[in-house]
């Protein structure tokens, strides 16, 4: 029986019912309305035991596919505007749902960004500032919340929040991960805690192998919840042996802004060198360096040609999975959501990584399709890593977190949201074991960017501030922070941040970082490469 033919069955009793009490007096309107609502809660209570949920609640509990890349750059995907990737399953699901054109990570490394997709607030918040600190465990996130909500919950793949620890973590009842970054071939993984397994093969198949395991083994009607966490395209770049050769004929230039550092902080023309600059060792694509050497852009090609190979395996792997949801007949019950947790540089001002405030570093790609969401739509709002947690747990029809600071996109969406955020604040703390980038506190509004590098003592900024222009000036070529003719904007920008920064619990006072101690030219250790 449907809910709907519930709906009807009660309305039929009511209609042949009498309408009088046991005197024979007539009933009044509000304690008929009162019965009628009391015996259809009786008979949904007899449906929901007898049947399980009614078809109109279980759909508005679809399944939940996550899959999150690492390091990717939107304009790596043929949906964002690529002109040598082809995507054509990561585009069509863009072309089935939504793309949001202007989606950002608020800090731009790997574990902090990862820790604010999950439990929907910045890393102040969280905690996790570096690529070596635990998730704390007792810190809610949306797949805990959804297992508790009676969904079916795993995690597979790079999970990257403890360097060492590839031990199951709260909130899945299935967890396959490794320890530290993975590799590209035969990767040692550790299985629910039940034993260790090194499976032959490329990653990016070996662990859409895993999902599609699991997903065979959900029991029918009963929801799940699946995070596919891929290595790609992280550094070191290894593409797969029929992919390796794919984009030789495609000439890879530094990027024009790498030539035009003038106005700029000191502290990147220091970079160029180093592990993180155009002319070190390029991820050890480079073998002798520095090399500054109009040549050995050759060096600098080769990784990027790298880093497009290994992405067209994920692309292989979004259309098998789609593909086994369409034969399985769970694609249409399926929110899928595919997104990247921070940007990457690659050549822009000189540098490559990520860290910085910089546009290709804190861009990142969100495509999201299924129940709940319009298609064909391009959203140009500005959407955050963290406003993840918060989004699924709205479709999912999840009681939301508590206290978070992402907001759900989903109104966003669908039809608008004129209270939709027009600024926000960009977070990161110098790192000792990368000392290649300072400390960073920033704001983006939707046409500015200002940016500022505290020392981390309470002493004035020691390097130059930045400030861009990204309606005239998107490439951030022209820094106007000296300009005295933007001076009135510098001084707006500076006001708003402080009080953005005060709003989401980082006052001046409260605002914890570490001393800055400068762009140093060793590479970083093995180990946490």
């Amino acid at each position: 029986m449907t809910l709907v033919a519930l709906r009807r069955g009660v309305q039929s009793s009511e209609v042949h019912a009498e309408r009088r009490d046991e005197s024979g007096a007539d009933v009044d309107e509000p304690e008929r309305s009162i019965a009628r609502v009391t015996r259809f809660l009786v008979a949904l209570a007899v449906l929901w035991l007898v049947g399980g949920p009614p078809a109109a609640m279980a759909a508005s509990r679809p399944n939940v596919l996550f899959i999150l890349c690492d390091d990717l750059r939107p304009d790596a995907l043929g949906a964002y505007g690529s002109k040598q990737v082809r995507t054509p399953h990561i585009d069509a699901l863009a072309k089935d749902g939504v793309r949001f054109a202007n989606a950002f990570c608020t800090t731009s490394l790997c574990s902090p960004s990862r820790a604010s997709i999950l439990t929907g607030v910045y890393a102040h918040r969280h905690g996790v500032r570096d690529n070596f600190t635990e998730l704390p465990a007792a810190l809610p996130h949306w797949p805990g919340r959804l297992h508790d909500s009676g969904y079916a919950t795993a995690y597979i793949g790079k999970w990257h929040m403890g360097e060492n620890n590839d031990a199951p973590r709260p909130g899945f009842d299935w967890f396959v991960t490794h320890k530290g970054q993975g590799k590209y071939f035969d990767t040692e993984w550790n299985i629910n805690g039940l034993r260790r397994e090194t499976p032959p093969g490329y990653y990016t198949h070996v662990v859409t192998d895993y999902a599609i395991e699991w997903i065979n083994r959900q029991p029918a009607g009963k929801p799940w919840s699946l995070c596919i966490g891929h290595k790609a395209p992280h550094s070191f770049y290894f593409p797969e042996p029929r992919y390796t050769n794919a984009f030789n004929g495609v000439r890879v230039p530094y990027p024009d802004s790498a030539f035009h550092l003038e106005g700029k902080p000191d502290w990147i023309r220091q970079r160029l060198d180093t592990w993180h600059g155009i002319y070190g060792p390029l991820f050890e694509w480079r073998k002798q360096f520095p090399d500054r050497r109009p040549e050995a852009v050759r060096d600098f090609e080769n990784m990027v040609r790298a880093y497009w190979g290994t992405l067209l395996s994920v692309d292989d792997s979004v259309g098998r999975l789609v593909d086994h949801l369409k034969r399985t007949g769970q694609y249409d019950d399926t929110l899928i959501i595919f997104m990247g947790d921070n940007g990457l540089l690659e050549g822009e001002h000189g540098m490559v990584d990520k860290r910085t405030m910089h546009e290709p570093s804190i861009r990142i790609p969100i495509i999201a399709r299924g129940p709940g969401l319009p298609a064909g739509k391009v959203v140009e709002g500005q959407v955050l890593a963290m406003d993840t947690a918060p989004s699924i747990l709205d479709l999912c029809g999840a009681r939301p977190l508590d206290g978070i600071q992402g907001r759900s996109w989903r109104k966003l969406a669908s039809r608008g949201d004129r209270s939709w955020r027009t600024a926000w604040f960009y977070e990161y703390n110098y790192e000792k074991q990368f000392p290649y980038t300072p400390n960073i506190r920033g704001i983006r509004t939707d046409r500015w960017k200002y940016v500022r590098y505290p020392h981390g003592d309470g002493t004035p900024d020691r390097h130059v501030p930045e400030l861009y222009d990204l309606r005239a000036d998107p490439g951030e070529l022209r820094n106007l922070a000296e300009d005295r003719r933007h001076a009135s904007v510098r001084r707006r920008l500076e006001k708003q941040l402080t009080s953005l920064m005060a709003a989401e619990g980082l006052p001046p006072d409260r605002d914890r970082m570490p001393v800055d101690q400068g762009i140093k030219g060793e590479l970083p250790d093995q180990k946490i490469r």
